[in-house]
């Protein structure tokens, strides 16, 4: 059976073994056994956001290996850009695609990464990145981050500059699909308000739009303001440092975790070495 090593992820300090949460190996099965805890629990308030077909996804049934994420288009997503994807392996192509039809640069859409959901999102950062913000082309931008008490945490770049994968990889990014309010699952562009709207306004700010927008209690979150974060292991209590995308308003305390991505050809795949940062729904 395959063993996935995990990497405790480094405190803003550099003692990234204050920060394990897990121990150094996690094999698929206990991977797939999180998955399907971890979404159980919220089926009933995201029906048609996640269900089981997705927890109980075999690994490797994609032409993109054990790793290739999904789309997810089951229920409010099957009107979405990738309505008739559903399961699918996502590639990266498919976003390029949907975001030449936005006016901010951006795509995005549910999945589902062995066993676990997750939205993933393309901002057109090589392109827009050396532009005036003024002009809401929406770029990544990195940034310090603050606990829920307004505790200075780190800057994102402490901890890329340990791990560059962090950083998102050929304009596309992937966080776990779990509010950290109450682990409902936020979604890309799935209703339409001014959070979700195709505009965009640097800072990681509540203005503009391009928001990932939880319905179950309006938590927004900016898939384009990259910082440093805290939480807490709800089995154990153990906190964890790790790298994500900004809370813009709402409820939820914090923003979301990044899953960093690889390419296999077009292909996009998870890379598994920061799943102890997931178990705040645990």
């Amino acid at each position: 059976m395959a063993s996935y090593d995990l990497k405790p992820a480094p405190s803003p300090d550099g003692d990234a073994a204050s920060n394990a949460t897990f121990g150094s190996v996690m094999n698929r099965r206990q991977f797939l056994r999180y998955g399907f805890n971890a979404t159980t629990g919220v089926l009933a308030a995201s029906l048609g956001v996640l269900g089981f077909a997705s927890i109980l996804l075999p690994p490797g049934g994609g032409s993109g290996g054990d790793l290739a994420v999904k789309f997810w288009a089951k229920g409010r997503e099957d009107t979405a850009w990738y309505g008739a994807k559903h399961l699918q392996s996502m590639t990266k192509s498919d976003f390029v695609a949907e975001a030449a039809a936005s006016s901010t640069g951006t795509s995005g859409a549910s999945g589902v990464w062995n066993g676990v959901p997750v939205v993933v999102m393309y901002v057109d950062h090589s392109t827009n990145a050396g532009s005036p913000v003024t002009n809401g082309k929406a770029r990544f931008q990195t940034m310090e981050g603050y606990d829920e008490t307004g505790k200075y945490v780190g800057h994102f770049d402490d901890m890329a500059d340990v791990d560059p994968r962090l950083f998102p990889n050929d304009d596309l990014i992937m966080v776990f699909g779990r509010c950290t309010h109450l682990c409902c699952i936020p979604g890309w562009q799935l209703v339409s308000n001014s959070f979700t709207d195709d505009t965009w306004t640097p800072g990681g700010g509540d203005d503009g739009g391009t928001k990932l927008f939880c319905i179950c209690h309006s938590s927004r979150f900016d898939p384009t303001a990259l910082e440093l974060n805290v939480n807490r292991n709800r089995a154990n209590g153990a906190t964890f440092t790790y790298a994500g995308i900004r809370r813009a308003g709402g409820p939820a305390p914090v923003g979301l975790p990044v899953i960093p991505i690889q390419l296999n050809g077009d292909t996009i795949e998870g890379i598994t070495d920061y799943t102890d940062w997931l178990t705040y729904c645990d």
